[in-house]
């Protein structure tokens, strides 16, 4: 069992990743608890990935939607996504529940495209969000085994061999 804080925990599993990747999942973070302040925030820092869920309440399944941060991105999955209205065509995925949207910076949460998309979702949430007060942090599993949370470097190209060279 941990001594550390919810806070310090999630901290702690950010610096995994490169610092770019950090930062963008910090910011969405920020960025998503100023447009739902009374949201419980659920984290999983899973086998694949981390991911910071969303929700009125602390119950997983009562959760609206995720930021799930990768080695090489960062998503935004929509937990009840295939019900929603994307005239854009900004939602991808084709399982029964979740469709998501590969960030590219956290500004992209200001498009009104997506802006449209977090307003849905939400609205669509049997329980409603509270506006406040500030809904807790709450670690919800941490996995023994997880995949590295940064990129493979860059192989090097092997050398070409020379053909060698004919004697005569």
């Amino acid at each position: 069992m941990s001594t550390l804080t919810p806070e310090a925990q999630l901290e702690g599993f950010l610096d995994k990743y490169t610092p770019a990747i950090a930062a963008q999942g910090r910011a969405l973070r920020r960025k998503l608890r100023a447009r739902f302040p009374g949201a419980h925030q659920l984290v999983y820092d899973n086998y694949n990935a981390l991911v910071i869920g969303f929700g009125p309440t602390e119950r997983p399944s009562e959760a609206v939607l995720s930021v799930a941060l990768f080695p090489d991105h960062v998503t935004l999955c929509f937990l009840r996504g295939v019900d929603l209205p994307d005239p854009d065509r900004l939602l991808r995925g084709g399982g029964n529940q979740v469709r998501h949207i590969r960030l590219a910076e956290p500004e992209d949460l200001d498009q009104p495209a997506v802006a449209a998309l977090l307003t849905e979702a939400a609205k669509r949430s049997p329980i409603p969000f509270k506006d406040f007060p500030r809904g807790p942090l709450v670690i919800r599993s941490i996995s023994a085994k997880q995949r590295p949370r940064r990129p493979a470097p860059a192989k090097a190209a092997p050398a070409k061999r020379r053909a060698p060279s004919k004697r005569t």
